[in-house]
């Protein structure tokens, strides 16, 4: 296996991805970190983008890299990046992550983190689900409540209530855009395998 390639070892941690994906976004030229492409690619997908086809990457690009065409690297990582949110999306063992520092990074950090994840998600939902009318109440209550908590006030203490609430906000967050898959996103990626994800 190629080292190019983001299928994860058993011995590469979630932590260690994150920051090897950031540190190739950041070497490419990108404005936008592993938290925030992959917000925006869970949003996209869970909205009902399709990832056949290269349109999805072309509105990517204009989304993350001002219309310039991707570097063949990036590309290749974010096709993979795309196909593994969506197989876990599928999973239903609830196997989606979403893709954020290690635990042990400085709570501040993963909470600035947490937020351009969900800023960015509700940017890729956008991009299909203009009108939430159509909507099953359940879901726009979560797309509201994301909302909310890409306002959320980062100047936290670091204290164990902070750490339990970053947890769970993060947790509500995974469940809420497994919940948006499988409400819009589904029908639009039945392609997807669930054989082959990352860890």
């Amino acid at each position: 296996m190629s080292d190019k390639k983001i299928e994860s070892s058993q011995d590469q941690t979630s932590s260690q991805r994150y920051d090897r994906l950031t540190e190739l976004f950041e070497r490419s030229g990108l404005l936008s970190n592993a938290a925030e492409i992959h917000g925006l690619l869970t949003g996209m997908v869970a909205g009902g983008a399709s990832i056949e086809g290269e349109q999805w990457l072309l509105l990517l690009s204009d989304l993350i890299n001002d219309g310039q065409s991707l570097p063949p690297a990036v590309r290749e990582t974010i096709k993979e990046l795309a196909a593994e949110s969506c197989a876990s999306l599928h999973d239903p063992d609830l196997g989606f992550q979403l893709e954020l520092p290690s635990d042990h990074a400085p709570l501040q950090e993963r909470l600035q983190a947490l937020t351009a994840w969900v800023q960015s998600f509700l940017v890729g939902f956008g991009v299909n689900q203009t009108n939430l009318a159509g909507l099953s109440e359940d879901l726009r209550e979560a797309i509201d409540d994301m909302v909310e908590i890409a306002k959320l006030d980062l100047e936290v203490d670091d204290d164990e209530e902070a750490e339990r609430a970053y947890f769970e906000i993060m947790e509500y967050l995974r469940i809420s855009a497994m919940l948006c898959f499988n409400e819009l996103g589904k029908n639009a990626n039945t392609e997807c395998k669930t054989n082959k994800t990352l860890h």
